[in-house]
């Protein structure tokens, strides 16, 4: 018994030395690990404030071998390369955290949608929808929804695009009815190149029926009916649209003076114009009005009182072709002048344009150029 006590009490010491070694080589590597993996990335992460894309992406890089299983490191590399257009190499990064079997539930969808983005900033849009779809019902369930939706916006798949957006606006996403009738009546324009009249009319009526407020379905809907020679139908349909949206009717307000030429309701539709033009002046009615009125007295009268209210070239270039007498070369100056400031202006981008677009070509923001052109801002 004496023998059995003298072993334990030895024993003790050299079980409590050898746990303190291990727990100090432990606490030991831990303080190197803490040491070197967040000095480069802290050092990554100064550089790329002080955009120094480079040498940021030499850190990170350090700082992946250092420490491979950190995915924050993997993170930031891929999306840095994504950033400055190397998404090859983004893509590698992302599908590598895929591919790790230690990779958590979370960490894994978080990669799925950085992968997705790298397929949409490299123009894959075959892979980038099939990784976006696999994101439904997860947290970044509504990003991936408006990703689709812009997706199927540029490739033109419309009737997609009609449906994520309504899937949106029943998750509680927002408003989104003024862009689905924008969809329909984008698809009602592809009836229309088809030779299906019934079909772009039904698409018609139904953006008008999600969007009431939205003056596109009236616009282009006159204008088919114009095309087609139903004029009274057109004139009707424009006359919806000057009651509701009258800064958008300036935009076929020629259009609607030739139609009523062609119904042969010149008087009443002069007599709607000029009502119009009383409260809210501007050139493109005053060219209408000059359609139906081609007295030239009364136009120089009108062109010169709109010269004097809007100071502007378009309006000195309209009073000048007025006169027989005024010097070629200095209307032709004029026109060369105002011709710049005829152009619409998109207002989130400010992408000029001389055709009115109702999503602007460079932004692909929707509503965003105003029915006025620049000079008449």
């Amino acid at each position: 018994m004496d023998f059995d006590l003298q072993w334990l009490l030895l024993a003790l010491p050299i079980a409590f030395a050898l746990g303190w070694i291990g727990s100090r080589i432990d606490l030991r590597q831990w303080k190197r690990e803490q040491k070197s993996s967040p000095k480069a990335y802290y050092k990554g992460l100064n550089l790329l404030l002080n955009e120094q894309q480079d040498k940021a992406i030499d850190a990170f890089i350090e700082a992946v071998q250092g420490d491979p299983d950190t995915t924050e490191l993997h993170f930031a590399l891929g999306n840095l390369f994504r950033r400055r257009g190397e998404v090859e190499r983004a893509v590698r990064v992302h599908q590598h955290l895929m591919q790790r079997a230690d990779l958590s539930a979370t960490e894994r969808e978080r990669a799925q949608h950085a992968l997705a983005q790298d397929y949409l900033k490299a123009g894959l849009f075959d892979r980038a929808e099939e990784s976006y779809r696999g994101l439904e019902g997860t947290p970044f369930d509504t990003e991936a929804r408006l990703a689709l939706l812009q997706l199927h916006e540029r490739s033109r798949d419309w009737r997609a695009a009609a449906d994520d957006a309504s899937r949106l606006e029943t998750a509680g996403s927002g408003s989104f009815a003024s862009r689905i009738a924008h969809h329909w009546c984008e698809l009602a324009i592809e009836a229309d190149d088809r030779g299906d009249g019934a079909e772009a009319e039904a698409a018609l009526a139904r953006a008008r029926e999600i969007a009431p407020g939205s003056p596109r379905p009236w616009v282009q809907a006159g204008q088919r009916l114009a095309r087609s020679g139903r004029h009274v139908e057109a004139l009707l349909t424009w006359n919806e649209l000057r009651q509701r949206h009258p800064a958008a009717f300036t935009l076929v307000a020629e259009d609607h003076a030739k139609s009523a030429l062609a119904a042969g309701v010149a008087d009443e539709a002069l007599a709607d114009l000029q009502a119009l033009y009383a409260q809210r002046p501007s050139l493109d009615v005053l060219r209408a009005i000059d359609t139906l009125d081609t007295d030239p007295l009364r136009a120089h009268q009108r062109h010169t009182a709109y010269l004097a209210l809007q100071p502007t070239l378009s309006a000195a270039a309209a009073v000048l072709r007025d006169d027989p007498d005024s010097p070629a070369g200095v209307l032709a100056a004029v026109e060369h002048a105002a011709n710049p400031l005829q152009r619409y202006r998109c207002a989130a981008c400010g992408f000029e344009a001389q055709h009115y677009f109702w999503q602007c070509p460079g932004c692909l923001s929707w509503d965003s150029y105003p029915p006025q052109r620049v000079e008449d801002m």
